[in-house]
Protein backbone atom coordinates (compact mmCIF):
# COMPACT_ATOMS: atom_id res chain seq x y z
CA UNK A 1 0.00 0.00 0.00
CA UNK A 2 1.49 3.23 -1.25
CA UNK A 3 0.71 5.53 2.14
CA UNK A 4 4.01 7.40 3.99
CA UNK A 5 4.64 6.63 7.87
CA UNK A 6 2.36 8.90 9.75
CA UNK A 7 3.00 7.26 13.25
CA UNK A 8 -0.09 4.71 13.28
CA UNK A 9 1.14 1.71 14.70
CA UNK A 10 1.00 -0.98 12.40
CA UNK A 11 0.81 -4.01 14.59
CA UNK A 12 -2.75 -2.62 15.07
CA UNK A 13 -4.06 -1.35 11.56
CA UNK A 14 -2.04 -4.29 9.18
CA UNK A 15 -4.52 -7.12 10.40
CA UNK A 16 -7.40 -4.75 9.60
CA UNK A 17 -6.06 -4.09 6.03
CA UNK A 18 -4.54 -7.04 4.84
CA UNK A 19 -7.39 -8.71 3.35
CA UNK A 20 -8.06 -5.57 1.06
CA UNK A 21 -4.47 -5.39 0.63
CA UNK A 22 -4.27 -9.00 -0.94
CA UNK A 23 -7.15 -8.50 -3.15
CA UNK A 24 -6.17 -5.40 -4.89
CA UNK A 25 -2.30 -6.48 -4.81
CA UNK A 26 -2.30 -5.43 -8.67
CA UNK A 27 -3.65 -2.74 -8.30
CA UNK A 28 -2.78 0.83 -6.98
CA UNK A 29 -4.25 0.85 -3.43
CA UNK A 30 -3.64 4.42 -1.57
CA UNK A 31 -5.05 4.89 2.09
CA UNK A 32 -7.43 7.77 2.15
CA UNK A 33 -10.18 10.03 4.00
CA UNK A 34 -13.79 10.83 2.58
CA UNK A 35 -15.65 14.00 3.17
CA UNK A 36 -18.25 16.03 1.69
CA UNK A 37 -18.24 19.36 -0.28
CA UNK A 38 -20.18 20.89 -2.35
CA UNK A 39 -23.03 18.45 -2.96
CA UNK A 40 -20.13 15.58 -3.78
CA UNK A 41 -17.89 12.91 -2.66
CA UNK A 42 -14.50 13.70 -2.26
CA UNK A 43 -10.98 11.92 -1.53
CA UNK A 44 -7.73 12.91 -0.18
CA UNK A 45 -5.53 10.38 -1.08
CA UNK A 46 -1.20 10.80 -0.33
CA UNK A 47 0.94 9.82 -3.25
CA UNK A 48 4.55 9.19 -3.88
CA UNK A 49 6.39 11.37 -6.05
CA UNK A 50 7.01 8.31 -8.00
CA UNK A 51 3.99 7.77 -8.74
CA UNK A 52 2.43 10.96 -9.55
CA UNK A 53 3.37 10.93 -13.56
CA UNK A 54 1.23 7.68 -13.99
CA UNK A 55 -1.49 8.64 -11.91
CA UNK A 56 -2.31 11.81 -12.88
CA UNK A 57 -2.50 13.39 -16.53
CA UNK A 58 -3.35 17.38 -17.27
CA UNK A 59 -5.68 17.98 -20.06
CA UNK A 60 -5.41 22.03 -20.76
CA UNK A 61 -6.79 23.78 -23.40
CA UNK A 62 -5.36 24.14 -26.38
CA UNK A 63 -5.27 27.09 -29.48
CA UNK A 64 -8.46 28.95 -28.75
CA UNK A 65 -10.94 26.23 -28.09
CA UNK A 66 -12.11 25.85 -24.58
CA UNK A 67 -13.84 22.36 -25.03
CA UNK A 68 -10.60 20.94 -25.38
CA UNK A 69 -9.36 20.92 -22.18
CA UNK A 70 -10.50 21.12 -18.34
CA UNK A 71 -8.10 23.67 -17.43
CA UNK A 72 -5.66 26.84 -18.65
CA UNK A 73 -3.26 26.36 -21.23
CA UNK A 74 0.64 25.31 -20.05
CA UNK A 75 2.20 28.71 -18.63
CA UNK A 76 5.68 28.91 -20.28
CA UNK A 77 8.26 28.61 -17.84
CA UNK A 78 6.30 28.44 -14.90
CA UNK A 79 7.19 24.50 -14.11
CA UNK A 80 10.80 25.32 -14.70
CA UNK A 81 10.57 27.54 -12.00
CA UNK A 82 9.06 25.34 -9.46
CA UNK A 83 11.44 22.51 -10.34
CA UNK A 84 13.83 25.28 -9.45
CA UNK A 85 12.53 26.10 -6.13
CA UNK A 86 11.98 22.52 -5.29
CA UNK A 87 15.58 21.24 -6.61
CA UNK A 88 17.36 24.45 -5.04
CA UNK A 89 15.56 24.27 -1.20
CA UNK A 90 15.98 20.20 -1.28
CA UNK A 91 19.34 20.41 -2.35
CA UNK A 92 20.25 22.23 0.34
CA UNK A 93 18.36 20.27 3.32
CA UNK A 94 15.79 23.15 3.28
CA UNK A 95 11.59 23.14 3.68
CA UNK A 96 9.48 23.39 0.41
CA UNK A 97 5.95 23.03 -0.09
CA UNK A 98 3.80 22.60 -2.87
CA UNK A 99 0.18 23.31 -2.41
CA UNK A 100 -2.56 20.38 -2.51
CA UNK A 101 -3.26 18.96 -6.47
CA UNK A 102 -6.78 18.35 -7.48
CA UNK A 103 -8.30 16.34 -9.94
CA UNK A 104 -11.82 14.22 -10.81
CA UNK A 105 -12.24 11.02 -11.96
CA UNK A 106 -15.34 8.58 -12.32
CA UNK A 107 -16.86 7.61 -9.42
CA UNK A 108 -17.02 4.01 -11.34
CA UNK A 109 -13.31 3.93 -12.48
CA UNK A 110 -12.53 3.45 -9.11
CA UNK A 111 -13.09 1.36 -5.95
CA UNK A 112 -13.88 2.96 -2.58
CA UNK A 113 -13.43 0.76 0.55
CA UNK A 114 -14.72 2.75 3.42
CA UNK A 115 -13.31 1.51 6.55
CA UNK A 116 -15.03 4.15 9.10
CA UNK A 117 -15.03 7.46 11.00
CA UNK A 118 -13.95 9.02 7.08
CA UNK A 119 -10.94 6.24 6.64
CA UNK A 120 -11.05 4.18 3.38
CA UNK A 121 -8.78 2.48 0.83
CA UNK A 122 -8.88 3.90 -2.45
CA UNK A 123 -8.43 1.69 -5.32
CA UNK A 124 -6.90 3.16 -8.67
CA UNK A 125 -6.43 0.08 -11.80
CA UNK A 126 -3.36 0.72 -13.41
CA UNK A 127 -5.24 1.89 -16.58
CA UNK A 128 -7.01 4.85 -14.87
CA UNK A 129 -5.71 8.46 -15.17
CA UNK A 130 -6.84 11.10 -12.72
CA UNK A 131 -7.53 14.35 -14.56
CA UNK A 132 -5.79 16.97 -13.28
CA UNK A 133 -8.18 19.95 -12.21
CA UNK A 134 -5.84 22.24 -10.76
CA UNK A 135 -2.21 21.93 -10.23
CA UNK A 136 -1.04 20.90 -13.59
CA UNK A 137 2.02 22.67 -13.47
CA UNK A 138 3.20 21.45 -9.99
CA UNK A 139 2.88 17.68 -11.28
CA UNK A 140 4.64 18.03 -14.20
CA UNK A 141 7.12 19.70 -12.12
CA UNK A 142 7.10 16.90 -9.87
CA UNK A 143 7.20 14.03 -12.94
CA UNK A 144 9.94 15.60 -14.16
CA UNK A 145 12.06 16.14 -10.75
CA UNK A 146 10.88 12.29 -10.06
CA UNK A 147 12.42 10.81 -13.62
CA UNK A 148 15.11 12.56 -13.93
CA UNK A 149 18.95 12.06 -12.12
CA UNK A 150 17.25 14.24 -8.94
CA UNK A 151 14.95 11.93 -8.36
CA UNK A 152 16.04 11.05 -5.40
CA UNK A 153 15.65 14.75 -3.48
CA UNK A 154 11.93 13.84 -3.56
CA UNK A 155 11.66 10.12 -3.12
CA UNK A 156 10.79 9.98 0.19
CA UNK A 157 7.94 12.78 -0.19
CA UNK A 158 4.27 12.18 -0.80
CA UNK A 159 1.96 14.73 -2.45
CA UNK A 160 -2.06 15.02 -0.96
CA UNK A 161 -4.07 15.11 -3.71
CA UNK A 162 -7.92 16.32 -3.08
CA UNK A 163 -10.02 13.42 -5.84
CA UNK A 164 -13.56 14.79 -6.87
CA UNK A 165 -15.65 11.82 -8.25
CA UNK A 166 -16.58 13.59 -10.76
CA UNK A 167 -17.12 12.62 -14.30
CA UNK A 168 -19.29 15.46 -16.05
CA UNK A 169 -16.65 17.41 -18.61
CA UNK A 170 -18.51 20.52 -17.85
CA UNK A 171 -18.89 20.52 -14.19
CA UNK A 172 -15.15 19.62 -14.22
CA UNK A 173 -14.42 23.16 -16.62
CA UNK A 174 -16.76 24.88 -13.82
CA UNK A 175 -14.82 23.35 -10.87
CA UNK A 176 -11.41 24.21 -12.44
CA UNK A 177 -13.20 28.15 -13.49
CA UNK A 178 -14.40 28.03 -9.32
CA UNK A 179 -10.75 27.09 -8.26
CA UNK A 180 -9.34 29.80 -10.31
CA UNK A 181 -11.36 32.68 -8.52
CA UNK A 182 -8.91 33.06 -6.05
CA UNK A 183 -6.98 37.03 -5.89
CA UNK A 184 -3.06 36.08 -6.94
CA UNK A 185 -1.27 37.30 -4.39
CA UNK A 186 0.77 40.57 -5.14
CA UNK A 187 4.66 40.25 -5.38
CA UNK A 188 5.12 42.47 -2.19
CA UNK A 189 3.16 40.22 -0.12
CA UNK A 190 5.67 37.20 -1.21
CA UNK A 191 8.45 39.30 -0.31
CA UNK A 192 7.07 40.32 2.95
CA UNK A 193 6.64 36.85 3.75
CA UNK A 194 10.08 35.36 2.39
CA UNK A 195 12.94 33.98 3.83
CA UNK A 196 15.68 36.57 5.34
CA UNK A 197 18.32 35.52 3.01
CA UNK A 198 19.45 37.10 -0.25
CA UNK A 199 17.43 39.65 -2.15
CA UNK A 200 14.03 39.00 0.14
CA UNK A 201 16.30 39.40 3.10
CA UNK A 202 18.11 42.50 1.82
CA UNK A 203 14.95 44.12 0.60
CA UNK A 204 13.12 43.54 4.24
CA UNK A 205 15.87 44.82 6.07
CA UNK A 206 15.88 47.90 4.28
CA UNK A 207 12.74 49.06 4.91
CA UNK A 208 13.84 49.28 8.55
CA UNK A 209 17.00 50.82 8.14
CA UNK A 210 16.41 53.15 5.59
CA UNK A 211 14.28 56.30 6.42
CA UNK A 212 12.88 56.90 3.14
CA UNK A 213 11.71 53.64 3.12
CA UNK A 214 10.54 53.18 6.34
CA UNK A 215 6.91 53.54 7.72
CA UNK A 216 6.87 54.38 3.86
CA UNK A 217 6.36 51.30 1.82
CA UNK A 218 3.15 48.98 0.80
CA UNK A 219 4.50 46.03 2.07
CA UNK A 220 1.37 43.81 0.92
CA UNK A 221 0.00 45.38 -2.21
CA UNK A 222 1.87 45.15 -5.90
CA UNK A 223 1.03 49.28 -5.61
CA UNK A 224 0.53 51.88 -3.26
CA UNK A 225 -3.01 53.03 -2.28
CA UNK A 226 -3.18 56.66 -4.52
CA UNK A 227 -5.65 58.19 -1.61
CA UNK A 228 -2.89 56.92 0.78
CA UNK A 229 0.35 57.87 2.41
CA UNK A 230 2.39 55.01 1.36
CA UNK A 231 5.04 55.86 -1.55
CA UNK A 232 6.71 52.79 -2.34
CA UNK A 233 6.19 49.10 -1.98
CA UNK A 234 8.34 45.94 -1.22
CA UNK A 235 8.42 45.11 -5.04
CA UNK A 236 10.29 48.23 -6.04
CA UNK A 237 12.51 48.02 -3.16
CA UNK A 238 13.48 44.82 -4.05
CA UNK A 239 14.28 46.03 -7.55
CA UNK A 240 16.52 48.29 -6.50
CA UNK A 241 18.46 45.88 -4.66
CA UNK A 242 19.09 43.83 -7.34
CA UNK A 243 20.01 46.37 -9.49
CA UNK A 244 22.01 48.48 -6.98
CA UNK A 245 24.46 44.64 -6.25
CA UNK A 246 23.41 42.98 -10.07
CA UNK A 247 22.93 45.73 -12.24
CA UNK A 248 20.03 43.11 -13.43
CA UNK A 249 16.05 43.27 -12.21
CA UNK A 250 15.61 40.05 -10.84
CA UNK A 251 18.65 38.39 -9.76
CA UNK A 252 17.99 36.95 -6.11
CA UNK A 253 21.55 37.85 -5.14
CA UNK A 254 22.04 34.26 -3.31
CA UNK A 255 25.31 34.41 -2.78
CA UNK A 256 25.34 38.09 -1.11
CA UNK A 257 25.39 38.35 2.68
CA UNK A 258 22.51 39.77 4.09
CA UNK A 259 23.86 41.50 7.03
CA UNK A 260 26.71 43.41 5.28
CA UNK A 261 25.07 43.81 1.58
CA UNK A 262 21.77 45.65 3.75
CA UNK A 263 24.12 47.56 5.76
CA UNK A 264 26.38 48.90 3.35
CA UNK A 265 23.40 49.55 0.75
CA UNK A 266 21.05 50.85 3.76
CA UNK A 267 24.22 53.35 4.44
CA UNK A 268 24.65 54.49 1.07
CA UNK A 269 20.85 55.10 0.64
CA UNK A 270 20.40 57.17 3.56
CA UNK A 271 23.65 59.54 2.65
CA UNK A 272 21.62 59.76 -0.69
CA UNK A 273 18.25 60.69 0.61
CA UNK A 274 19.57 63.09 2.76
CA UNK A 275 21.49 64.57 0.52
CA UNK A 276 19.02 65.36 -2.39
CA UNK A 277 16.98 67.97 -1.72
CA UNK A 278 14.16 66.31 -3.63
CA UNK A 279 13.99 63.83 -1.23
CA UNK A 280 15.35 65.37 1.89
CA UNK A 281 11.80 66.72 3.52
CA UNK A 282 10.44 63.24 2.93
CA UNK A 283 13.42 61.10 4.66
CA UNK A 284 13.51 63.46 7.32
CA UNK A 285 9.58 63.40 8.31
CA UNK A 286 8.02 60.19 9.64
CA UNK A 287 4.62 59.32 7.68
CA UNK A 288 2.44 59.91 10.41
CA UNK A 289 3.68 63.42 10.15
CA UNK A 290 3.35 63.63 6.19
CA UNK A 291 0.10 65.59 4.82
CA UNK A 292 -1.42 63.37 1.90
CA UNK A 293 -0.51 66.68 -0.35
CA UNK A 294 3.23 66.30 0.31
CA UNK A 295 3.12 62.68 -0.42
CA UNK A 296 0.99 62.95 -3.68
CA UNK A 297 2.85 66.30 -4.79
CA UNK A 298 5.93 64.23 -3.99
CA UNK A 299 5.14 61.18 -6.61
CA UNK A 300 3.74 64.02 -8.97
CA UNK A 301 6.90 66.29 -9.20
CA UNK A 302 10.08 63.48 -8.20
CA UNK A 303 11.17 60.83 -9.94
CA UNK A 304 12.26 59.28 -7.12
CA UNK A 305 8.61 58.94 -5.94
CA UNK A 306 7.68 56.29 -8.60
CA UNK A 307 8.96 52.57 -9.32
CA UNK A 308 10.60 53.67 -12.82
CA UNK A 309 12.62 56.35 -10.62
CA UNK A 310 13.68 54.11 -7.99
CA UNK A 311 14.83 51.32 -10.61
CA UNK A 312 16.92 53.75 -12.52
CA UNK A 313 18.61 54.75 -8.88
CA UNK A 314 19.62 51.02 -8.59
CA UNK A 315 20.78 51.04 -11.75
CA UNK A 316 22.68 54.13 -11.19
CA UNK A 317 24.38 52.77 -8.06
CA UNK A 318 25.08 50.03 -9.24
CA UNK A 319 28.18 51.86 -11.07
CA UNK A 320 29.28 52.76 -7.79
CA UNK A 321 29.52 49.89 -5.93
CA UNK A 322 33.01 48.16 -5.16
CA UNK A 323 32.27 44.32 -4.78
CA UNK A 324 35.36 43.22 -3.49
CA UNK A 325 35.24 45.79 -0.27
CA UNK A 326 31.03 45.55 -0.03
CA UNK A 327 30.91 49.34 -0.24
CA UNK A 328 29.52 51.92 -2.09
CA UNK A 329 31.49 54.69 -3.56
CA UNK A 330 30.48 57.73 -1.29
CA UNK A 331 31.54 60.37 -3.44
CA UNK A 332 29.69 59.28 -6.48
CA UNK A 333 26.81 58.87 -4.55
CA UNK A 334 26.83 62.42 -3.63
CA UNK A 335 27.10 63.60 -7.42
CA UNK A 336 23.68 61.63 -7.86
CA UNK A 337 22.32 63.04 -5.09
CA UNK A 338 23.14 66.54 -6.50
CA UNK A 339 21.18 65.84 -9.41
CA UNK A 340 18.16 67.62 -9.95
CA UNK A 341 15.52 64.60 -10.18
CA UNK A 342 12.10 66.54 -10.78
CA UNK A 343 10.55 65.56 -13.47
CA UNK A 344 10.96 68.80 -15.38
CA UNK A 345 14.19 69.38 -15.60
CA UNK A 346 15.99 69.24 -19.01
CA UNK A 347 18.35 65.68 -18.16
CA UNK A 348 15.64 63.32 -18.08
CA UNK A 349 13.57 64.35 -21.39
CA UNK A 350 13.75 62.04 -24.05
CA UNK A 351 14.61 58.99 -21.62
CA UNK A 352 12.41 58.61 -18.47
CA UNK A 353 10.08 62.14 -19.43
CA UNK A 354 8.54 62.96 -22.72
CA UNK A 355 5.86 64.99 -23.45
CA UNK A 356 2.79 63.29 -23.89
CA UNK A 357 1.82 62.92 -27.65
CA UNK A 358 -1.97 62.95 -26.85
CA UNK A 359 -1.84 65.78 -24.83
CA UNK A 360 -1.75 69.15 -27.12
CA UNK A 361 -2.75 71.36 -25.24
CA UNK A 362 -0.03 71.30 -22.11
CA UNK A 363 3.38 70.60 -21.49
CA UNK A 364 2.61 67.76 -18.69
CA UNK A 365 4.81 65.22 -18.20
CA UNK A 366 5.08 61.54 -18.32
CA UNK A 367 7.21 58.74 -17.40
CA UNK A 368 8.38 55.72 -20.37
CA UNK A 369 8.19 52.79 -18.70
CA UNK A 370 10.68 50.02 -20.11
CA UNK A 371 14.24 48.30 -19.75
CA UNK A 372 15.11 50.85 -23.01
CA UNK A 373 13.81 54.36 -21.16
CA UNK A 374 16.19 53.31 -18.11
CA UNK A 375 19.15 52.46 -20.44
CA UNK A 376 18.53 55.76 -22.23
CA UNK A 377 19.00 57.70 -19.30
CA UNK A 378 21.86 55.44 -17.69
CA UNK A 379 23.88 56.98 -20.99
CA UNK A 380 22.60 60.58 -20.50
CA UNK A 381 23.28 60.15 -16.33
CA UNK A 382 27.18 59.11 -16.86
CA UNK A 383 27.94 61.25 -19.64
CA UNK A 384 26.94 64.14 -17.71
CA UNK A 385 28.90 62.99 -14.64
CA UNK A 386 31.93 61.89 -16.89
CA UNK A 387 31.59 58.47 -15.81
Amino acid sequence: MSTPDNGIHHSLVYPVLKPYLDKYKSKRCYSGLIFKQGQRTMLQINVPGADIANLLQAKPLTANNPDSGKDRPEIKGHVEEIKDYVIERASNKEPWLLATLTANVAPEDITVIELGQGFCLVIIPHDVKLDVTDGQHRIKAISEIAQSTLGALINEDYFPVNLILESNFRQCQIDFRDMAQAKPVDKSLLLSFGEASGRTGITNKLIEQVSMFRGKTDRVKKAPDKKGKLIYTSNYIATLVSYAFADSQNDQLDDFPVEECSQALASCLNQFFSECVQTLPIAQTSVEKLTFDEVNNFKKECLLGVSMGIQFLGRMLYYTYDKANNRFDASKVSELAQLDWSREHELWRGSLVRVDPKNTKSDNNYIIFGAGAIGDAVTVVKASLGW
